[in-house]
């Protein structure tokens, strides 16, 4: 049973980090705050474990932490060397000796000398150095975004002037197309009265016509040989004239006999009216800042006719 519980010691010892069968020296540091730094934490060096805390005390009299280690005897320590109290990511703490630029440790340290000691800097400290920079440049762009939302401010006053103008444009649209609408009205009929007159003008030119050929069998008759030779010849260049304007291979004979002014005429105005309330229905495929494309304009009108088929 006794050398059971020897056992049990021994083995409880090892495992908090203590090693009999090493020899270890005891040097101090002394820090104002350990951070929970518990005994049996580690001690590195070079990241090789070289000993452990074996006690911690506090001196409420000048206000600090004494920490006594326990270091393996072949590690050489000089006043050049600086323990550094660190911590990982879980917490756990830990002493980092650091030797030291070699050519700055002139004496070697005995057994149960003080250290000189540091802590570490955490996430904390970093974020504290890093905080002001990035406070400043925040307060920068915030600056900047309070003189946009200022600017947005005064053009919404004349953005809404703009859309006061662009609602009253549809409204001029629809009155000049009425109007071209009038004008081209007034242009068909002035165009069907020209066809008339020239219908008459020319069913009342058939009878001189008539009376020129009489007056010509005349002249012929009375042997006026100079006379009637260019009489012929006004009469043949007026024939050729009749003539063409019977061919409908020029404009007065087209205009005459064909009603292709007038059936384009008419497909305008149904042009005009269809753009009319395509724009009265649709203002936006001619009013946005760029407009519309022709494809999404005619998905637009399939989209109404779709609607209107299911209504």
């Amino acid at each position: 049973m006794v050398v059971g519980l020897v056992l049990l010691y021994l083995g409880f010892n090892f495992l908090k980090g203590i090693d009999f069968l090493s020899s270890r020296k005891k040097y101090f540091a002394v820090y104002e705050n350990v951070d929970q730094l518990m005994p049996s934490n580690q001690i590195f060096l070079s990241g090789v474990s070289v000993g452990r805390v074996s006690k911690i005390q506090i001196d409420q009299r000048k206000g600090r932490v004494v920490v006594e280690m326990e270091i393996d005897s072949y590690v050489q320590l000089t006043d050049a060397t600086v323990a550094i109290l660190n911590g990982d990511f879980l917490g756990t703490k830990f002493i980092q000796l650091n030797p030291g630029n070699p050519g700055n440790g002139k004496k070697t340290l005995n057994p149960k000398d003080t250290l000189r000691s540091e802590v570490a800097k955490g996430i904390t400290d970093f974020l504290e150095e890093n905080a002001a920079p990035v406070t400043n440049n925040l307060q920068s762009t915030l600056g900047k975004l309070n003189k946009i939302l200022d600017d947005l401010g005064r053009n919404t006053d004349r953005l809404d002037g703009i859309f006061k103008d662009l609602e009253a444009t549809p409204k001029l649209l629809n009155r000049t197309l009425a109007n071209a609408d009038g004008a081209l009205t007034d242009v068909s009929g002035n165009v069907k009265t020209v066809s008339e007159n020239l219908k008459t003008t020319l069913a009342k030119l058939n009878p001189t016509l008539d009376n020129f050929n009489v007056l010509s069998d005349s002249l012929k008759q009375l042997q006026l040989n100079g006379t009637i030779s260019k009489l012929q010849q006004s009469l043949t260049k007026l024939n050729e004239t009749l003539g063409r304007f019977n061919k409908g291979d020029n404009t007065v004979s087209k205009l005459m006999t064909e009603d292709t002014l007038y059936v384009n005429l008419n497909k305008l105005l149904v042009s005009l009216d269809s753009l009319s309330n395509h724009l009265n229905q649709n203002p936006k495929h001619f009013l946005g800042p760029l407009g519309k494309s022709r494809k999404k304009i005619e998905r637009d009108l399939r989209k109404q006719e779709e609607e209107k088929s299911k209504q």
